[in-house]
């Protein structure tokens, strides 16, 4: 995701990142180094460096850092980016499964229904357009149990 424009909010200690699909907001507690008053943000610009999937930010001292946007996505806990995690990361436990699998290639594809060439690319982590559920058909083949977990935010984080 590219951003567009980003721009520093000293009152709400915090840069506001414009990308095409909607503003998204990045506090300084999270940065690196981070502005404070004494040391405010001189500038800030979309990174041309990370093909604007980030943006880089000067402090008056003359320290610098870059936030990449998936930072600013995974902090906003934006739900096309965190479907997106869910994908690659199943993604690749199904790439190890069918590599450690007795089970034939061939044979994953017959029992899927499907051609070889969508069978790669449910193994592709770089493709986000497959389904969560062709994965966890996939991974049934490969007799794997998969678990979705769904906890409160307060107790995760605290860890109880």
């Amino acid at each position: 995701m590219k951003v567009h424009r980003v721009e520093a909010n000293n009152r709400r200690r915090a840069f506001e990142v414009s990308t095409a699909r909607r503003t998204f907001v990045f506090p300084y507690a999270k940065c690196d180094p981070q502005p404070t008053s004494e040391d405010p943000v001189a500038e800030v610009y979309p990174d041309p460096e990370i093909g604007k999937e980030g943006f880089t930010y000067e402090l008056v001292s003359g320290a610098e850092g870059t936030v990449h946007m998936d930072h600013v996505l995974e902090y906003n806990q934006d739900p096309e980016y965190l479907k997106n995690q869910a994908l690659y990361l199943l993604t690749l436990a199904a790439r190890e499964r069918v590599e450690s699998s007795d089970i034939s290639t061939r044979e994953i594809i017959r029992r899927l229904g499907t051609s070889a060439s969508q069978f790669y690319r449910l193994l592709d982590q770089t493709n986000h357009s497959k389904s969560i559920g062709q994965l966890l058909a996939l991974l049934e083949i490969l007799d794997c149990d998969v678990e979705i977990i769904v906890k409160d935010r307060e107790l995760s984080r605290t860890g109880s």
